[in-house]
């Protein structure tokens, strides 16, 4: 297996990628019954780093992506590798995992990110209309709070939100301005 010139992994394909992962795996600091985890690479994912899926029956499966390796390279891998190993840990030792003050606690012990650094750009990103409210959230997909804003609620403080169409800068905040921005930009990639 390759490694660049700071011995840094510099895998060449979906499989050293995973065989560096497991290896990295095998020194963070965590009760995991690694044994028992398996590992996958997803040539698909675009929107996230990784995912933990457990099956009670099955167990823990840790899924890399391939796309994340290649735009932000081994660094982010090994943050998303810590970040996956505490969600094992949660489904090894309480059967459910989350980003709740357990999984935070134990990913502060192995230096784990609570959330994993994008690397596809949004189409739609949710801004909260309170002044002073930070809140955003982006989106991929017209999902149902992309196209029925007027339904949900700010994140954080409860207030209402608006919608931005990310490349065209335009906004809605209820499903007829979802309906007109879309007819009027007549846009199919929605």
């Amino acid at each position: 297996m390759a490694s660049d010139s700071t011995g840094a992994p510099d895998p060449d394909s979906p499989e050293e990628l995973l065989a560096w992962a497991r290896t990295y795996a095998s020194t963070v600091d965590i009760d995991v019954a690694l044994d028992a985890v398996d590992w996958d690479i997803s040539k698909h994912a675009r929107r996230r780093a990784g995912a933990c899926r457990y099956d009670p029956e099955e167990g823990v499966t840790i899924v890399l992506s391939w796309h994340s390796y290649l735009t932000h390279g081994w660094a982010e891998v090994a943050d998303t590798v810590r970040h996956e190993l505490v969600h094992a840990w949660e489904f090894q030792r309480f059967g459910e995992s989350g980003h709740g003050p357990r999984f935070r606690e134990q990913a502060d012990a192995v230096d784990a990110p609570r959330h994993c650094e994008p690397f596809a750009d949004p189409r739609y990103v949710l801004r909260c209309r309170t002044e002073g409210c930070d809140w955003t959230a982006r989106r991929y997909r017209a999902s149902k709070t992309v196209t029925e804003p007027a339904r949900y609620r700010c994140g954080d403080c409860g207030d209402r939100y608006v919608v931005e169409h990310a490349d065209s800068g335009r906004t809605w905040d209820d499903g007829a301005g979802y309906e007109r921005v879309r007819a009027e930009l007549d846009d199919d990639d929605w």
